[in-house]
């Protein structure tokens, strides 16, 4: 492996560099702003921002390799299974996008700090009113228990965060959208960085190339209606 590469500065206007200059490093790029233009090229283009902590500049992503979840591999667990088929949850999509990425702003027990900052969520409910940015809900007796919120661009959904107040509630929820994800015009779920979660569910890892050559350009998923499931 080579020495790390510093990541590039840009300013607000500049193009993304393409993430292959950078092969052994995840973070890539520095600077620039979060219009719904800049987010939309970022993901066009196999990058994602997240702060280490609030008050620096952008951090612009793309792992290598990345951790992706094919829609029809999701793994159901016996237990989530028969919780499924109760349907103790009803699930949602498009439904409560501000209440969800809030509560996943939150902080988690045991940490302080979270990278979903102020300017975060302003980015990303201006990119969910433009039609990019969708959450799935997970409810119980009325009540909001768990759910998710990502972008679908270029055929990818791009899984940004999640939480949960209740058992299984935010798994439920994943389920939910991969059923629904190949006819609104998504084949993968982008789930960026391995978690021991996430791999429990089926996610696997992919590399940079492999990922960068699934985007369909072609596909700018936007129309809210479809998202619209009870």
């Amino acid at each position: 492996m080579s020495e790390p590469k510093a990541p590039c500065w840009i300013r607000w206007n500049q193009p993304f560099p393409h993430p292959d200059l950078w092969p052994d490093d995840d973070l890539v790029v520095v600077g620039g702003t979060l219009s719904t233009s800049r987010l939309l090229s970022a993901y066009a283009s196999g990058l994602f921002p997240m702060f280490i902590e609030d008050g620096q500049p952008v951090l612009w992503w793309s792992p290598n390799p990345r951790a992706v979840l094919w829609p029809n591999e999701v793994r159901v667990s016996r237990s989530l299974g028969k919780r499924l088929r109760r349907g103790e949850y009803h699930v949602t999509m498009n439904r409560a996008f501000e209440t969800v990425i809030a509560s996943c702003a939150k902080p988690r027990s045991g940490v302080q700090d979270t990278w979903i900052t102020s300017n975060m969520r302003r980015a990303y409910i201006e990119l969910h009113n433009q039609g990019f940015a969708h959450s799935c809900e997970t409810w119980f007796e009325g009540e909001l228990v768990g759910g998710l919120y990502g972008v679908a661009v270029a055929g990818v959904f791009s899984g940004e965060s999640l939480f949960t107040r209740r058992s299984d509630a935010s798994k439920c929820a994943l389920v939910h959208l991969c059923e629904h994800l190949p006819a609104l015009g998504c084949s993968l779920i982008d789930c960026q960085f391995r978690t021991d979660f996430l791999t429990s569910l089926g996610a696997c890892e992919m590399s940079r190339r492999a990922y960068l050559a699934r985007l369909n350009h072609s596909n700018q998923q936007r129309s809210a209606d479809g998202w619209r499931i009870a």
